[in-house]
């Protein structure tokens, strides 16, 4: 079985270019479930009914977020009324929202587990606990871990952590694919993050000016979604679904006009 995951969907024009390229991609590599990180898919950052439901009819099967969950006052009803769009599990008691759903596939399921780091992050419950105690209650071998984290060594300590314990484990928060795709102990493929899907010439999806005026200036600036061609960045992950074993893992960046092959 393959699992595609596509890191961290931005804006409109992010979600659109995967709305227009994500049923290619699929054919081409054979997917039978497609996982999205689209905690910035709405216009302006965050995440709303709208931009969820947009990339669920437009071939998402489950979507995860991150420290951005509630950036929309909005977003809060879209956690209380859907099992498939996820928010990190190591908030607080009390939160609204769930941070694991189960896939019944027929013949086998898969878990999708969210989880976000600490490391320059939120002050938040401790995700190596966290994924300690979702464990207990997954019966099913099949288990992805979206790890929202901005530093890269919290999340190589992660994907050790849960080696062979879980099928991958998917770092996302930084927008930029890093090149360590690998598959730890024979078991669980992981990769430090899966990239973005956006604006490629811009600084994380927003216009290059503005966010070199921030960082330069540390000026107040209001970001704006460039409006630069678009690139999607993800991870193919082929599995053993009996054993939940992880037996390849793949990085995909596809531009526009690219032929996806197979």
């Amino acid at each position: 079985m393959k699992l595609l995951f596509v890191g961290d969907i931005v804006g409109k024009s992010g979600s659109d270019f995967f709305a227009e390229n994500i049923f290619k991609i699929k054919k081409a590599k054979d997917i039978d479930i497609t996982v999205v990180n689209g905690e910035n898919s709405a216009q302006g950052n965050g995440i709303t009914k709208q931009s969820a439901e947009f990339l669920l009819s437009n071939g998402a099967d489950v979507i995860t977020t991150g420290n951005h969950s509630f950036k929309r006052r909005e977003s809060v009803s879209i956690y209380e009324e859907s099992d498939i769009i996820l928010r990190p599990s190591n908030y607080p008691e009390g939160v609204i929202g769930k941070g694991v759903t189960t896939l019944d596939m027929g013949r086998y399921s898969i878990a999708v587990i969210n989880l976000m780091g600490v490391v320059y992050m939120e002050p938040i419950g401790n995700p190596f606990d966290e994924a300690d105690r979702l464990l207990k209650d997954i019966s099913c071998p099949n288990i992805f871990v979206d790890f929202h984290a901005e530093a890269t060594a919290e999340k190589k300590c992660m994907g050790q952590y849960l080696a062979g314990r879980v099928t991958a484990v998917f770092g996302t928060h930084t927008h930029v694919q890093t090149a360590d795709e690998t598959i730890i102990n024979g078991h669980t493929a992981y990769i430090s993050d899966v990239g973005m899907t956006g604006a490629e010439n811009s600084v994380l999806g927003v216009k290059n000016e503005l966010a070199v005026e921030k960082m330069r200036l540390h000026y107040p600036v209001r970001f704006e979604e460039s409006e630069e061609p678009c690139f999607l960045n993800g991870v193919v992950v082929e599995f053993d679904e009996k054993s939940g074993k992880a037996k390849s893992i793949e990085r995909i960046i596809l531009r526009q006009g690219d032929d996806i092959g197979a």
